[in-house]
C-alpha cells in the first residue's frame, strides 16, 4: 500500500517538468530516488506508469488514470493542510532567511500571502547567501532563499526561480550586445567576490573581452546602490553608464521606462534560485506549507 503521499508526489512532479533529472532538481532528492520511486510505484500496482522518451516522457494508460487520482489527491491534502494548521494554532514568527535581490526585488510581493498562509507573522532577514545558510544551519531562520550556490549537508534544495541576469542603463541599449559595444560603456561594476560578478566574467571570457579593459567608474557590492548609480548617471552622456543585474530587480524601472534592458548576442546568462530547509524539518507543517506556496508561483 501507498503509505505517504510522497511517491505520488515525485510522480506528479515528473509529469509536471516532463523529466526525472528537472524533478529531482525541484523536490530537492537524486535522480536515481525519483526512478526508484517511480518504479515503487509501478511494482505496487503491477503496471508501466511512464516511459521515457528522447524528447520527455510519455504516460500510459495506467499512468494517465494514476495522474488523475494522484491531483485529485494533491488538491484534498492541500486543503487539509490549511485545516492542519488551524488545528495547530502555534503562536510565532516565521522567519524567512533572503539573499539581496531575492529579499528586496521579489519576496516582499509575497509576504502577505505567506502570513496568511500560517496564520503567523513573518519575519525577513535579508543578507548575503552564505550568511543566510549559516543562519538556518544555526536554525535561526526557517527556510533560506539563496541566489549563489551555498550547499551543505543536512540541508535540503529545492530549485525555485530561474533568475536572468542583464545588461542596463537609464539610456536606450541595443537589445543584443556584442564585444566591440560592451567596449563603448561606462561601467559600474560588482564586488569581484559576488557570484553575479564571477557568472558574467565567464560569459565575458568565453566572448573575447574581460573586465579589465572595460571604463570602470565604481565597483559597488550592494546592488540597491548599482541600481540608483545607474539611474542618476547623465542620461546625455555619449558613453551609457551601464552594469548587470537580475532582470527581477529592474522590472518595475524597466516598465516605467526608466531603465532599458539588453541581452549579449549569443548568450545567456542565468542562476537558479534555491529554497533551502533542514532536513528534520522537511515534515514541519509550516515549513512544508510555506515552501509548496513558493513552489506554485511557477512564473514570477
Amino acid at each position: 500500500m501507498l503509505k505517504d503521499f510522497a511517491k505520488l508526489q515525485t510522480f506528479l512532479m515528473v509529469i509536471k517538468e516532463k523529466s526525472f533529472s528537472k524533478a529531482s532538481a525541484k523536490l530537492g532528492i537524486s535522480q536515481p530516488a525519483v526512478t526508484q520511486q517511480i518504479k515503487f510505484i509501478e511494482d505496487y500496482l503491477d503496471t508501466k506508469i511512464v516511459e521515457r522518451k528522447k524528447n520527455g516522457i510519455l504516460l500510459t494508460k495506467e499512468g494517465e488514470d494514476l495522474f488523475r487520482i494522484a491531483s485529485r489527491l494533491e488538491k484534498t491534502i492541500t486543503s487539509s493542510e490549511k485545516e492542519l494548521l488551524k488545528i495547530v494554532n502555534k503562536d510565532f514568527t516565521f522567519v524567512i532567511g533572503s539573499s539581496n535581490t531575492i529579499g528586496n526585488y521579489i519576496l516582499p510581493n509575497y509576504l502577505s500571502e505567506i502570513k496568511k498562509r500560517i496564520n503567523n507573522n513573518v519575519y525577513m532577514n535579508v543578507a548575503l547567501s552564505s550568511e543566510v545558510i549559516d543562519q538556518l544551519e544555526d536554525k535561526k531562520t526557517d527556510i533560506a532563499i539563496i541566489e549563489s550556490p551555498v550547499f551543505k549537508d543536512g540541508i535540503v534544495y529545492r530549485k525555485w526561480v530561474l533568475d536572468e541576469l542583464v545588461v542596463f542603463s537609464n539610456q536606450p541599449l541595443k537589445k543584443n550586445l556584442n564585444a566591440e559595444d560592451l567596449l563603448e560603456f561606462d561601467w559600474i561594476c560588482r564586488e569581484e567576490t559576488s557570484h553575479t560578478r564571477k557568472l558574467t566574467s565567464e560569459v565575458f571570457d568565453e566572448m573575447g573581452v574581460q573586465c579589465i579593459n572595460f571604463q570602470v567608474l565604481g565597483v559597488l557590492a550592494s546592488p540597491t546602490a548599482i541600481k540608483e548609480s545607474v539611474l542618476h548617471a547623465n542620461p546625455t552622456n555619449s558613453r551609457p553608464v551601464v552594469s548587470i543585474m537580475s532582470k527581477h530587480a529592474i522590472a518595475n524601472e524597466v516598465k516605467e521606462g526608466r531603465l532599458f534592458e539588453a541581452r549579449l548576442q549569443n548568450y545567456k546568462i542565468e542562476r537558479n534560485f534555491y529554497i533551502a530547509y533542514l532536513k528534520d524539518k522537511k515534515h514541519d507543517v509550516f515549513v512544508d506549507n510555506v515552501v509548496n506556496y513558493l513552489l506554485s508561483l511557477n512564473k514570477i
